[in-house]
């Protein structure tokens, strides 16, 4: 025990101001943000996928179960109404994240933020590879629009972010109309110059990188930052390593998924988005090009929340013979079964528990390791579609293979392996509360 409590001392002193500085740090925030607010319709382009190949088409697994296909022989005659919804989702996600990201620095830097956003997605446009001419029409290519493009689109957002929120604040920079003018119109006028500078600004440096690198900012980006990034993202021991690191700063109180999120998604978003525009055109997640994506963890290590708490909760309910973690146990199983575990991460607690410290990080990284096992040796497809984190355990590897069987089952192994890890350090806990009430003869057992 004073090895634990000399470890959490130095954790304390080592990685939890780091971590609150980085919750903190107004970029960071910007970007987790920005992904956050997007999530919702980039979910709704994959869940459409999964509509289109799991419920219209005639060999899908749902139409199937359902016997759909003999009911309906003419549903997948509709699948081409709900295909476009990709092209205003996953396919464009670069333009949500220009805007979001300038919209969040304004807003923590007390800017206009609508104009900020608007200012960032202008200046992406003029920075964007050049027409093509085909037949003597102009056309735009739409291959930085979408995840190719997410680099870029940070560091746009970051950037114009900053500047506009600073400009705009400069007397010298404002125009201010008389109040009979329309507010719309006056808080336009207000940040005419600051929007003016910004996109001649990044005109002329444009040209500038184009007459150095002629194939363009887009191209020299993703050449030296984000296919190294989506690289190393794709590595079963970066997956690993993140999960590690983010259920260790829940262990100290500190939000682990959302203060890795804006690494994450950076390194993980092209992939997903790939591997769901594959199953958009195959119909299958079989041969999905990046079968190791965050999508793992969700899909088998998540079940309950971080740390795979679903498990201790079963192992709470099998071995615990305390009455103040079975209470717990109760209140938490419903939000626990939509993968909400904050009431048993501040109950119990988990948080700073030395018992409970090493299953609640080296659960989910055996459970990562399962999964992965499983879809390189071809038992199962990769997780290829993207399913709302609120799905209960085992039905995200479910759906998230398209409907695969041995995905389900697997799933529920994973959850036993974790129930059967847990155990022990619960019945230590039995252990420690007996050994504190001997101590004390004050105390009495629950």
């Amino acid at each position: 025990m004073s090895f634990m409590t000399g470890f959490e001392r130095f954790m304390e002193k080592a990685l939890v101001p780091v971590a609150s500085k980085l919750n903190s740090q107004r970029h960071i925030v910007a970007i987790r943000d920005a992904f956050i607010l997007s999530f919702p319709i980039t979910l709704a382009g994959s869940l459409i996928v999964l509509l289109n190949f799991a419920v219209l088409a005639p060999d899908g697994f749902i139409a199937k179960i359902l016997f759909l296909n003999k009911l309906f022989p003419h549903l997948s005659d509709y699948q081409h109404i709900f295909t476009p919804v990709l092209n205003g989702s996953s396919n464009i996600l670069a333009m949500f994240i220009v805007f979001l990201v300038a919209r969040n620095i304004a807003l923590a830097l007390k800017a206009d933020e609508l104009l900020c956003g608007l200012t960032s997605l202008s200046v992406f446009f003029i920075i964007y590879p050049a027409y093509k001419v085909v037949d003597g029409a102009n056309f735009l290519t739409t291959n930085w629009l979408g995840a190719q493009g997410l680099f870029v689109a940070i560091i746009v957002g970051l950037i114009v972010g900053e500047l506009f929120s600073r400009l705009s604040k400069s007397s010298k920079l404002q125009i201010n109309m008389p109040p009979a003018v329309p507010p719309a119109v006056a808080r336009s006028f207000k940040v005419l110059f600051p929007i003016m500078i910004l996109t001649v600004g990044f005109a002329v440096a444009n040209a500038i990188i184009l007459e150095l690198y002629p194939k363009g900012i887009h191209e020299l980006i993703y050449a030296m930052l984000q296919t190294p990034l989506k690289n190393l993202g794709t590595s079963i021991f970066s997956l690993v390593i993140l999960a590690i690191v983010s259920n260790l700063l829940w262990v100290f109180g500190i939000h682990g998924p959302n203060t890795i999120a804006a690494i994450r998604e950076a390194m993980f978003a092209e992939p997903n988005l790939a591997n769901l525009n594959y199953v958009a055109e195959h119909g299958s997640a079989w041969g999905a090009p990046y079968p190791v994506t965050w999508a793992i963890n969700d899909a088998f290590a998540n079940y309950g929340g971080s740390g795979m708490t679903l498990g201790l909760l079963i192992a709470l309910f099998i071995a615990s013979r305390r009455k103040d973690y079975r209470d717990i146990g109760k209140l938490s199983i419903a939000p626990g079964l939509f993968n909400i575990n904050e009431p048993i991460i501040f109950g119990l607690p988990v948080v700073l528990n030395p018992i409970l410290i090493i299953p609640f990080i080296l659960v989910p990284a055996i459970n990562i390791v399962i999964g992965y096992t499983a879809i390189a040796s071809g038992l199962i497809p990769p997780i290829a579609y993207q399913v709302p984190w609120t799905t209960p355990g085992p039905l995200i590897a479910f759906f998230g293979t398209g409907g695969n069987w041995i995905a389900l089952l697997l799933g529920f192994v994973c959850l036993a392996v974790s129930t059967i890890v847990y155990l022990p350090f619960v019945m230590a806990s039995n252990k420690s509360v007996v050994s504190e009430v001997s101590s004390d003869p004050n105390k009495k057992t629950a």
